[in-house]
């Protein structure tokens, strides 16, 4: 399994897990997969370069488009789950619009009770592939390296879920 360390600016204030973003990923790994994002959104590939949540390099949709983080800063606190107003009528809508939103709740009570150290390296075994141990994103019907299918066990709970999403952005 990859080695990746806890560290907050991957963890999304929301709950999401950055590392296995596909944004994140072609960022990180993989400019060609960035390039054909990019033309897919009719975006530059700058906009779309990310180096997690909390960093300086945001990727067009989590710095123009999440309220969440300036939300949570602006609140003094690390997570939406340790919001008193959790969860907001922005944080479900959030939740509701994409198949890779879909443990948000899961993953704040889990770094709200376990801290997100330990969720974080849970969140890592979730996303790896069980054959190679590459992290995948929730969009990685099959690994991304070796072709296992699933890509992961998110994947693997969720699977309809992200094929229908997919489906419907050809």
């Amino acid at each position: 399994m990859m080695q990746v360390h806890p560290e907050k600016r991957l963890a999304a204030v929301c709950g999401l897990f950055c590392p296995a973003c596909h944004v994140f990923i072609a960022t990180q790994e993989d400019p060609r997969r960035l390039a054909a994002l990019a033309k897919r959104l009719k975006r530059s590939v700058n906009e779309l370069e990310c180096n997690g949540c909390r960093s300086d390099k945001r990727c067009f949709f989590c710095k123009t488009l999440c309220t969440m983080a300036a939300c949570a800063s602006g609140k003094g606190v690390d997570f939406c789950g340790s919001c008193p107003e959790y969860p907001c009528a922005a944080l479900k809508e959030f939740h509701s619009l994409a198949p890779h939103r879909i443990e948000l709740w899961k993953s704040q009570e889990r770094i709200r009770t376990a801290g997100y150290e330990t969720w974080f390296t849970e969140m890592v075994e979730h996303y790896s592939c069980k054959n190679c141990g590459t992290l995948n994103s929730a969009y990685d019907l099959k690994c991304r390296k070796c072709g296992n299918d699933p890509s992961c066990e998110y994947v693997r709970l969720h699977k309809d879920a992200v094929a229908a999403h997919l489906a419907k952005q050809k």
